[in-house]
């Protein structure tokens, strides 16, 4: 089986755990980060699987993803579907947060769906990014948070594996 996983990421984090699921995936994995890389070039036709991830900012997914996912809806009908993202959410608020960030349709069709987690790399986010990160961890400094200071990283491997073993069995 061959495979693609289109992704995007800002500071890193969905290229991590794009990565780290390609090494657990069966067959050949090619990585495309969206932001990197020309859509219209991208030949799904030579792929049996498609996997699209991205990260969220600002209760968004980053517009590469949406556009990929949009544009290439007609040739992901036919194809074994996985769709992830990476976000401080967990539980139902994940699940709603990675539902609304592809299209319904790709959503109702992916034999895989998983939030990743996240994490907050504070030394790759700009002046604006970690002035919002500073009010929300004041609001929350009553919390059982982690003192995000220097950053902080909450991926869920368990979920990579999970997807990865949903893909690989995938019939």
């Amino acid at each position: 089986m061959k495979t693609l996983i289109a992704y995007a990421t800002k500071h890193g984090c969905t290229e991590n755990c794009a990565k780290e699921l390609a090494s657990l995936l069966k067959g050949e994995v090619n990585l495309c980060n969206l932001k990197d890389d020309i859509n219209a070039s991208i030949d799904l036709s030579k792929y049996d699987a498609v996997i699209i991830g991205g990260s969220i900012y600002a209760g968004q997914i980053q517009n590469e993803v949406r556009k990929f996912s949009q544009e290439k809806m007609e040739q992901l009908a036919n194809k074994k579907l996985g769709l992830f993202i990476c976000c401080m959410f967990e539980g139902d608020q994940a699940t709603i947060q990675l539902n609304s960030s592809f299209p319904n349709q790709l959503v109702d069709r992916a034999i895989a769906k998983q939030c990743f987690g996240g994490e907050l790399n504070i030394q790759k986010m700009n002046f604006f990014e970690k002035l919002i990160v500073k009010m929300v961890s004041k609001v929350e400094k009553n919390s059982n948070k982690t003192d995000i200071k220097d950053g902080t990283s909450d991926i869920l491997h368990r979920n990579i594996y999970i997807m990865a073993d949903m893909m690989n069995n995938a019939r």
